[in-house]
């Protein structure tokens, strides 16, 4: 078999093949993995791109293997059956009460993990299976429920609706917060300051201030939110708290606010999920997040709603 390009092929791409070549039928395979149609054409595109050769004839009444799709299908189901009987495996669980659910660490440790037990039980069981990536993955081509993400506005491909916005303030640790003590704002420059993904948080607090602000030699920067609020805990810098993700952290005294002025951070958190008809667990999750986050039905009923 002829490919595109070395890359391997992902795994739920040959877990759509496989479901397809068993059921003979793109429907009977999506209900058996529990996405969309149309999440299982994408995979099998992909394949088929990927591979650069047909794997199924398509029918009125369903689908049937190539004679190449055939041969792929023997030698996936000897790699499915090896994996199997791996005893250590972990198997992911599936049914109609699963809810494919990805968004960044910080997100998925300081807001959705606090709260994962009321949104998987309340008011009804629902399994949450989290995926922590900090890609903008394709939610339909990975058979992707929800996302969860901090971003400026909506993507492209995606239904969207935005969750909360946060109000941010400096904090540090108890002992340097001593060090720093109360004043002007200008005072905080004498001290290193922490910023994660980039500088546009401390800028908007300076600017809020009457300042500008540019990152110094003497600054740090770290992608996770989560190694920013550690820093900050250790006495690296002064940081920036992004509620609700730090309020555990502020009620522990692990930080402390250093200043109370706030600024609105252009970044803001939005629930993301595929263009389509969502499956029912998926729109249940989103009321539930829509919830916890004090958005109104109104809101999240139109982001259900929407095809686009």
């Amino acid at each position: 078999m002829d490919h595109s390009s070395d890359t391997m092929v992902p795994l739920e791409t040959l877990r759509a093949f496989d479901a397809a070549a068993r059921t003979g039928s793109f429907s009977a395979a999506a209900e058996k993995l529990n996405i969309t149609h149309g999440a299982i054409s994408r995979q099998i595109a992909k394949l088929e791109d990927w591979l650069g050769l047909k794997v199924f004839d398509r029918g009125a009444r369903g689908v049937t293997l190539t004679i190449e799709g055939n041969r792929l299908h023997l030698r996936t189901a000897e790699a499915f059956a090896l994996i199997s009987s791996h005893s250590d495996r972990w198997v992911e669980p599936r049914g109609t009460a699963v809810v494919r659910l990805t968004s960044i660490p910080s997100i998925s440790g300081l807001w959705l993990m606090p709260r994962m037990a009321a949104l998987e039980n309340d008011p009804t069981r629902l399994r949450i299976v989290l995926e922590v990536d900090i890609r903008q993955a394709d939610l339909a081509d990975e058979g992707i429920d929800l996302s969860i993400r901090c971003g400026r506005g909506g993507i492209p491909g995606r239904v969207s609706v935005q969750l909360f916005e946060e109000q941010v303030f400096p904090i540090a640790s108890p002992e340097l917060a001593r060090n720093i003590g109360r004043g002007d704002p200008a005072r905080l420059l004498k001290f290193p300051l922490i910023n994660d993904s980039d500088a546009s948080a401390w800028r908007a607090w300076f600017a809020a201030q009457g300042m500008d602000y540019r990152p110094r030699p003497q600054d740090r920067r770290f992608e996770d939110y989560n190694l920013v609020l550690d820093a900050a805990a250790y006495g690296l810098g002064i940081a920036l708290a992004r509620p609700p993700l730090t309020g555990h952290q502020l009620k522990s005294g692990r930080i402390v606010a250093v200043d109370e002025r706030t600024a609105l951070n252009p970044v803001s958190y939005w629930l993301d999920r595929p263009i389509g008809r969502p499956r029912t667990a998926a729109a249940d999750l989103s009321r539930r997040i829509a919830a916890q986050a004090g958005l109104s039905a109104e809101k999240i009923e139109g982001f259900i709603e929407a095809e686009r």
